[in-house]
């Protein structure tokens, strides 16, 4: 008889209780048959009775000894000592009863005394680690212990252990006691790191857990003791609710209904939800936004004045431009907010002139930095359907700021960038135009937000990289380059009390004279601005107090101009200045620079060749076409001299070289170095000029005069020329300038010639007769 087991390793010596399903008659009456052979034969797979055929058992069985047979609610309790394994064949499946032919396996015992029980020591030994790591484990470890037969000890952990149906067979026909041992040790020691990976995981799980768990209850009971002792917050700050938020934040009617609205779907969430904390941070940006205008007190007109000239030295125009919209706010209160853009070189004072604005109002002052921002979302903000969403970077400066006419500086708008998420320079045209920002909507708020009472600053080093939509709705106000004596009366004033103090020195510590101020800003500052000058002056700070710690000096320390080299190192000057000779064909230019103005020279020289020009030094387009002009107009007003440039060419070099150049202002000293060379005559060294030329002789005006005329003072020139048309441009140049330098207004090339080069040309007239022109020398009186 054949009974058919699932998942279990049963080995000879074992004691095993098995529980059966059902018996039918016939087995029953086998069972009791103390003659009856009984074996236990493993099946393959899980199989009904009615499904089992041949071909699901395994070939290795063991046979069996009944013990005892007790009948249970769900079949029937048999208690089985295994007899020996056994090989079965011919199975034969009845409806009552499995029957099969079996012939005994022989088992190997190839294990002696000694090695059995070494085997046993091992298995133990591993049970007593796996079982310590669980609390109920004892009576089976203590049971284990307590087993002498190895295969009765393997069988008996097998109970307990998860192996699959291929492995506890494995375990039943394998014939050597040594190979199944060894096979049981591995299977058993792989379910250990099993175990032992578990739990250490379980471990970290469950701290983590209780840890989450302990602050969840210290954090409920915190605050049930604080809400017993009325303590939960700090007077005067108990945290309200947001619909008392909403109602104390005074919000025009169209947001207040947005308002509601949105926290009516905060109180419908449940609080475990993503869209609940996504509208709990949209009220939070709602309720903190400013939404009231709160009353201006009067601004002393005078008192603001004041201000402006003890924080900043120079720059006339921008403190009358704030005063004057100082004065338009006293006189009409509905006044929009005005948006300024600042333009010149770096470190003149732009941003920091947008705090002094702020303190002469009387408003809060906020700063956004615009280089580098490539993405449209940093002005209008994030839709709230993104993951992280938040508002722009306009709004959050405003929510900074707490009210809603802030002094907001926007920094480097010349910076901006296009990327692929969009224009940011064109999100800007809403925010900076006073017809449109009163109804600014930010994608994250996606309601209109006032801001017309902003008085927006714009910076920037050049017009060159501001769209024209955008430059159209902002007041332009150039900065120019400062002069000597500006930057000495900014260093005396300013700089060098933040220097000391930034440094912990006083006056009494370190006094710089002013030759020695002057010293620093010549020779070892080259910049428009101040900002050099301020780093100069913070070396110098740093030198004086290493030599204080040190006591290598008495206070009050007195900074002569001769021990600047060893603070601040060789001088870092490199301004081109005047030459005492111009040979001929060389003659002293003018140009401007982001930085400020500088001196450049025109060289021209001769070869033989076939009247060709060769234009080198980085010259632009623009500059090339000045270059043929002013020889076209050379070889048409002087051919007799200009006919000796028939079999030669012409090379015109501007220096530095590695340094591009491009503008029309050099046409008429470019005439001049051509003119110059083909008479032989020498144009003074201390004589400079720019303007832009035409075919027809004209000087046209040109563009920034200021810096212009600052370099050639600074290098040395006594002697400018320039446009007549930029006559009216020289009441911004500073009176210091014009006292050292010469200025004379040309109107054409023939009266630059006379002032250059001492040469009287007759005018020519151009008269339109008939389909064409024609020319006549008109002889003109001076």
């Amino acid at each position: 008889m054949i009974l058919a087991i699932e998942n279990l390793v049963l080995l000879p010596g074992m004691t095993y209780p098995l529980r059966i399903d059902r018996f039918s008659e016939d087995e029953l009456a086998c069972i009791r048959d103390k003659n009856q052979e009984i074996v236990a034969l493993p099946l393959k797979r899980h199989r009904d009775r009615h499904e089992i055929n041949e071909e699901d058992f395994y070939s290795t069985g063991v046979a069996l000894k009944i013990l005892e047979v007790n009948p249970s609610e769900k079949g029937y309790h048999v208690q089985v000592k295994v007899l020996d394994r056994v090989e079965v064949s011919d199975i034969n499946i009845a409806e009552n009863m499995i029957t099969g032919k079996t012939v005994s396996a022989q088992e190997v015992i190839d294990l002696n005394e000694t090695g059995q029980k070494e085997m046993m020591t091992y298995i133990q030994n591993i049970s007593h680690q796996i079982g310590a790591k669980f609390r109920e484990s004892e009576g089976i470890v203590k049971a284990i212990d307590e087993i002498k037969d190895l295969n009765v000890l393997i069988g008996y952990i097998s109970r307990f252990l998860p192996f699959s149906k291929e492995e506890k067979y494995t375990l039943m026909e394998t014939a050597s006691l040594k190979e199944r041992s060894l096979t049981f040790i591995d299977y058993f020691l792989h379910y250990k790191e099993a175990i032992q990976l578990q739990i250490e995981m379980s471990a970290r799980f469950s701290e983590k857990a209780n840890k989450n768990y302990r602050e969840t209850v210290l954090r409920e009971q915190l605050r049930e003791i604080q809400k017993e002792l009325n303590e939960d917050e700090p007077a005067g700050k108990k945290k309200k609710d947001y619909k008392t938020r909403i109602e104390e934040a005074h919000m025009p009617e169209e947001i207040l209904t947005a308002s509601l609205e949105e926290l009516s779907k905060l109180e419908s969430q449940n609080p475990a939800s993503s869209d609940y904390h996504v509208i709990q941070n949209y009220l939070d940006i709602l309720v903190q936004l400013p939404w009231e205008m709160q009353a201006e007190k009067p601004v002393d007109i005078g008192e603001a004045r004041r201000v402006l000239d003890e924080q900043h030295y120079g720059l006339e125009k921008v403190k009358d431009r704030i005063i004057q919209h100082l004065a338009v706010m006293q006189l009409k209160k509905d006044k929009h907010g005005s948006i300024l853009l600042l333009v010149g070189p770096p470190g003149t004072g732009k941003t920091s002139l947008g705090k002094s604005i702020a303190g002469a109002l009387g408003r809060k002052y906020t700063r956004l930095s615009l280089g580098g921002i490539r993405d449209e979302a940093e002005i209008r903000g994030h839709r709230r359907t993104y993951v992280g969403a938040m508002p722009g970077r306009i709004l959050q400066s405003i929510k900074k700021a707490g009210v809603m006419n802030p002094v907001m500086v926007l920094d480097e708008v010349d910076k901006l960038m296009t990327g692929y998420n969009g224009d940011p320079a064109s999100a800007l045209l809403e925010v900076l135009d006073p017809e449109q920002n009163n109804t600014f909507t930010d994608h994250y708020l996606d309601l209109p937000y006032d801001l017309s009472n902003v008085f927006f600053i714009a910076t920037a080093n050049s017009l060159e990289n501001i769209p024209a939509p955008l430059l159209d709705r902002m007041e332009v106000i150039q900065l120019s380059s400062y002069t000597t004596n500006e930057k000495f009366n900014i260093g005396k004033n300013h700089l060098i009390k933040e220097a000391l103090e930034e440094h912990g020195l006083t006056e009494a510590d370190v006094q710089i004279s002013d030759e020695t101020l002057k010293t620093i800003i010549s020779d070892y500052t080259m910049e428009a601005g101040v900002r050099g000058l301020k780093k100069r002056l913070a070396a110098i700070a740093r030198s004086v107090v290493e030599k204080i710690v040190l006591g290598t000096v008495v206070k009050p320390y007195v900074l002569e101009a001769d021990a600047l080299e060893e603070i601040l190192g060789r001088k870092m000057s490199r301004h081109d200045m005047a030459q005492e000779i111009n040979p001929p064909g060389v003659v002293t230019g003018l140009a401007w620079t982001p930085v400020g103005g500088e001196i450049l020279f025109i060289e021209a020289t001769e070869m033989p060749g076939n009247d060709h020009i060769l234009l080198t030094g980085q010259l632009g387009d623009v500059m090339k076409e000045s270059a043929r002009i002013a020889l076209s107009l050379l070889k048409s007003r002087l051919p007799m001299n200009a006919i000796q440039f028939k079999d030669k060419d012409l090379h015109v070099h501007v220096p530095s070289g590695a340094v591009p150049k491009d503008g029309p202002s050099a046409g008429i000293a470019l005439f001049t170095a051509f003119a110059s060379l083909i008479t032989g005559i020498m144009v003074d060294a201390k004589l400079a000029m720019t303007g832009e030329i035409t075919l027809r002789g004209v000087v046209l005006p040109i563009g920034g005069l200021k810096e212009k005329l600052i370099a050639a003072e600074r290098a040395g020139i006594t002697k400018v020329l320039i446009p007549k048309d930029n006559v009216a441009d020289l009441k911004d140049v500073p009176e210091e300038v014009k006292n050292k330098v010469q200025i004379v207004a040309v109107e054409t090339i023939e009266d630059v010639l006379k002032e250059a080069l001492g040469i009287a040309l007759p005018k020519i007239e151009q008269v339109l007769t008939g389909p064409g022109f024609f020319t006549k020398l008109i002889d003109q009186q001076d």
